[in-house]
């Protein structure tokens, strides 16, 4: 028996009767979701022209008469901004890609709309979904909406920059979303041989306990995570570490400055520098430092933004082969 790939196409409204299967087989899978069509959407009943009326698109993924997934997004007054909504796809479907390529579906017809920013809301007891889009770039921001429904609906605001490159400070939530990423990213760079001090082969359970002191130290208020993402993909990030001696207050030290291998080149680490020395400003701090491996590119980095050199130690870390290297130490004011 030959199966056919699933077919993306516009959604229409005589897909109701799919899309509300869909969405209710989905919600089934979580205690005390509970689909209400008629009390409370009403809307899933011509949901194309819902969406039309809006400015926004459907879209359905549809598999020999069957909906498998489905997305939608509008825009918003707000900011330039764009929301995500009604992203479903059946069981069978997870795993496959269909999700990704609806959403980057979703995206791409933001990002042509003008779109600036991306948003979305997902319940918070969705959490295959908050995996899904925090692999996807996708930050919690801001407070968690409750939904005066049947099904006592509490959900999480995620957001990302839409377009271009972008650094922002993540506040603890932010930061706490992004681990499962930033994981991601300390391993392929630990692996391409940057100096981040760990070796490689770095596990992601060791790279996701790292970002989770990190994040704790967010919510503590002793560091700052900047996470830079470029046309929508968090593809790098920095620390600025304010955890000195009494006696230095007014010092603060930028800490795994990384970009992603695969986006080097973009400006993205000249940008994560820049917006870290704007941070330390901002947070009263009149002096920066940082170290790097000698002779590689992030000293050739630090160098051409000012950054004066306080001198070396040689042989203080080993690189991957095992080698000794000197590290070079800056400073910076600011």
């Amino acid at each position: 028996m030959t199966i056919t790939a699933p077919v993306l196409r516009e959604g229409r409204d005589s897909d109701a009767e799919g899309f509300i299967a869909l969405i209710g087989a989905c919600w089934g899978e979580y205690p005390g979701c509970i689909l209400d069509v008629d009390g409370e959407v009403p809307e899933l009943r011509a949901l194309a022209t819902y969406f039309r009326d809006q400015g926004g698109t459907l879209w359905a993924a549809e598999q020999d008469g069957h909906i498998l997934g489905m997305i939608g997004t509008r825009p918003l007054k707000e900011d330039a901004a764009w929301e995500i909504c009604r992203m479903y796809v059946d069981t069978a479907a997870r795993g496959s890609g269909l999700a990704t390529q609806l959403l980057d579906t979703a995206e791409a017809h933001a990002r042509a709309a003008g779109a600036e920013r991306m948003i979305l809301w997902t319940d918070t007891r969705f959490t295959r979904a908050h995996g899904f889009y925090e692999k996807l770039g996708y930050v919690r921001q801001g407070s968690i909406r409750i939904l005066d429904d049947v099904s006592n609906s509490l959900e999480f605001r995620y957001a990302k920059p839409a377009a271009g490159l972008v650094v922002e400070a993540l506040d603890a939530a932010g930061a706490a979303s992004a681990e499962r990423r930033l994981a991601v990213l300390l391993v392929d760079c630990v692996a391409e041989g940057a100096s981040l001090t760990f070796q490689p082969p770095l596990s992601r359970d060791r790279a996701v306990g790292f970002w989770k002191a990190a994040s704790a130290a967010v919510a503590a208020g002793s560091r700052v995570l900047l996470a830079a993402w470029l046309d929508g993909r968090l593809a790098g990030c920095a620390i600025l570490d304010f955890a000195t001696e009494e006696t230095m207050p007014h010092v603060a030290s930028i800490r795994t400055l990384m970009v992603d291998p695969s986006a080097r080149r973009r400006g993205i680490g000249r940008a994560l520098m820049r917006r870290a020395e704007q941070a330390a400003r901002a947070h009263g701090r009149r002096i920066v430092t940082l170290d790097a491996r000698a002779g590689s590119a992030a000293e050739a980095l630090y160098r051409t933004e000012g950054w004066q050199e306080l001198g070396q130690i040689p042989g203080l870390e080993l690189n991957a082969a095992g080698e000794a290297c000197a590290t070079v130490f800056f400073w910076k004011p600011v």
